[in-house]
């Protein structure tokens, strides 16, 4: 048997992530052996998803993974981002990782990023879902079982009654004329709680909806019991 390259799961706590953690699941080179995310020193959140860390803790959990938190100062400058993402870079080079892997569907911008960060670190840059058509990549999702709500959106771009609700077939139905229905131009975040990549569902409970900076947040609370 070959051996399979290790590989480390950039995770957001939204849809795109987890179908390409999915995705990487089934492939024959690489063996996934964890999540790793970014999150907010000052809130205990994932930046734009606005989900809280003892979430993405119970997501972790429920697809069996180790997750890696790598807090961020706030406000966090370009220099801060830099030192920290480095320093697990090395950190996960030195434990012998092979690989990330990263959601990714269609920012040119955002994927030069990531392979510009980890040039010449010994660690590849992996895009599964990338070029996906995202017109039929949200009902493809859903037909498989994921289940996702929507946690972010901005607001001149969808409804703000969107924040909080669940993303299926029916709501995709509804989005504005013009919406990429897998958000890829900043219309929405989601956070994902079940789907064929979880061992269990994780169970949520809605919290409150505000607005802030010019997005609306719907919080997702961790259902007691």
């Amino acid at each position: 048997m070959t051996h399979k390259r290790k590989l480390l799961m950039s995770w957001s706590s939204g849809k795109d992530s987890a179908w390409a953690l999915h995705t990487l699941q089934q492939h024959p080179e690489y063996k996934v052996v964890g999540l790793f995310t970014t999150v907010n020193e000052a809130f205990e959140r994932v930046a734009m998803h606005g989900v809280r860390t003892e979430l993405l803790r119970q997501q972790a959990d429920a697809l069996g993974l180790p997750l890696e938190v790598i807090a961020l100062p706030w406000p966090c400058t370009n220099e801060d981002y830099q030192a920290r993402m480095g320093a697990f870079i090395k950190g996960a080079k030195k434990r012998g990782i092979d690989a990330f892997g990263f959601g990714d569907l269609l920012l040119e911008d955002v994927k030069q990023y990531r392979e510009n960060q980890l040039a010449g670190t010994g660690i590849e840059a992996v895009f599964p879902i990338w070029h996906t058509p995202t017109d039929s990549l949200p009902h493809k999702m859903i037909e498989n079982g994921l289940r996702a709500v929507i946690t972010c959106l901005d607001p001149k771009k969808v409804p703000k009654a969107f924040a909080g609700r669940e993303l299926t077939a029916e709501l995709l139905a509804e989005l504005p004329e013009g919406t990429d229905p897998c958000g890829e131009n900043g219309e929405f975040h989601t956070f994902v709680f079940d789907g064929p990549m979880f061992r269990q569902p994780v169970t949520i409970a809605p919290g409150e909806v505000v607005e802030r900076d010019g997005f609306v947040f719907a919080d997702i609370l961790p259902a007691s019991g």
